[in-house]
């Protein structure tokens, strides 16, 4: 009975954390976005503006709910739950800190993730790909025409950069031979990833940030082509759902990069074994804090991206993630298969099995280092040089000239 309450007290946690950053989330990107950018950002309401974010939500709450005549109104009120459930639900598999003590029973129970599943990351692919269905049924059942559109085009996107993701994601596997996020952390303990896979952590951040729809992939929110895309008819708590949705996306694409290639919670050989027990608790809370920090870097590129960059055109997203990023993933998938094969990374004993352990000093490490800097510098220059252009005016024919 005891098992069972605090299994589902650790995945009410992980579901909940997600939503829990939103507020904070939308405080920190106004004011980061306003410091770039040499604006003030919010200022009027609570000290420095830190209420603005509940002043927002209670605007949302209060505001009239309207639904428009034509709608198909049952597929217009699931679609924003099928948007928001799989963005929070995904934050499930991913672990935040190291094991709790032997000594307080199962090392699932004991371990600081949600549900410590077998096949973690083929979850996270799997529960990511829904939210798809949430922008389609948006526009579709809107029955407008500008949301239809909007909704087509969010949906060739996502679809198109996880195909790329999921290449950029399996370079890991192949390393350490395991689904279980908690192995693929262990694994780093002497390396982190994000160096000999260094493509395949710049590619999966790429694809993320292509799936929140931010910034400089945020086509959904071309006002001046197709109004608001999918969730021009929605307001009130339903947009909102989609507001949510979008930053708690944001919140785990960034989990899932800390996790894959900057080794999660790891603070290499510090952690709570090598500590003396009258500090032992700071082994569990300094890897913690070390891993929303790092989780925080990636938010703030996000927030970074969107005071900085442009938008791209429709036909160069296209172009870039299938003709540049599909590609490289491709490619940076063989030579792995390849360097893995002759030079095969050290195993040691995991939960499940044996499963990699790189250090720095092995020649594994740096052969695919090397590797990625060649493949990195014909990706930059496929990517810069390949990119379309700007389209020649048509210049128009007088009829009375002919």
């Amino acid at each position: 009975m005891l098992d069972s309450i605090v299994l589902l007290a650790k995945v009410v946690f992980a579901v909940l954390l997600p939503a829990l950053f939103v507020p904070v989330l939308v405080y920190l990107e106004r004011k980061i976005v306003a410091w770039i950018q040499i604006r003030i950002g919010p200022n009027r309401v609570g000290p420095q503006g830190i209420l603005q974010p509940f002043a927002d939500a209670l605007k949302l709450l209060v505001k009239e709910d309207i639904t428009p005549f034509s709608v198909d109104k049952v597929v217009f009120a699931v679609a924003p739950i099928l948007m928001l459930v799989p963005a929070l639900i995904t934050f499930v598999v991913i672990p935040f800190g190291p094991p709790l003590p032997a000594s307080w029973g199962n090392p699932h129970l004991g371990s600081l993730v949600g549900a410590d599943l077998n096949v973690g990351i083929l979850y996270y692919l799997a529960v990511t790909s829904l939210g798809v269905y949430g922008i389609v049924l948006a526009g579709w059942s809107s029955n407008n025409k500008y949301s239809l559109l909007g909704a087509l085009r969010s949906s060739a996107q996502m679809l198109s950069y996880e195909i790329s993701m999921g290449l950029a994601i399996l370079p890991v596997l192949m390393i350490t031979g395991s689904l279980r996020l908690g192995d693929v952390v262990h694994a780093q303990t002497g390396c982190w990833f994000c160096l000999p896979l260094l493509v395949s952590f710049i590619a999966y951040f790429i694809t993320g940030v292509a799936e929140t729809n931010r910034a400089p992939f945020d086509l959904p929110e071309a006002e001046s082509e197709l109004v608001a895309g999918y969730h021009t008819e929605y307001s009130s708590f339903k947009f909102a759902m989609f507001f949510m949705g979008e930053y708690a996306n944001m919140v785990t694409v960034s989990a899932v990069a800390t996790t894959l290639f900057l080794g999660g919670w790891t603070l290499g050989s510090i952690g709570p074994d090598t500590m003396p027990e009258s500090i032992a608790l700071l082994g569990w809370i300094i890897p913690m804090i070390f891993f929303f920090g790092k989780m925080f870097i990636f938010i703030f590129i996000f927030f970074w991206l969107r005071a900085t960059l442009p938008r791209f055109r429709y036909d160069q997203l296209m172009y870039f993630g299938w003709k540049v990023l599909l590609p490289v993933c491709l490619v940076n998938l063989m030579i792995t298969a390849v360097v893995v094969i002759l030079i095969p990374p050290d195993m040691a004993p995991g939960l499940l099995g044996d499963v990699a352990e790189l250090s720095l000093f092995h020649p594994f490490v740096w052969v695919m280092f090397l590797l990625q800097l060649l493949l990195l510098g014909g990706a930059l220059y496929a990517g810069a040089c390949k990119l379309p252009r700007g389209r020649r005016p048509v210049r128009l024919v007088d009829p009375n000239r002919l």
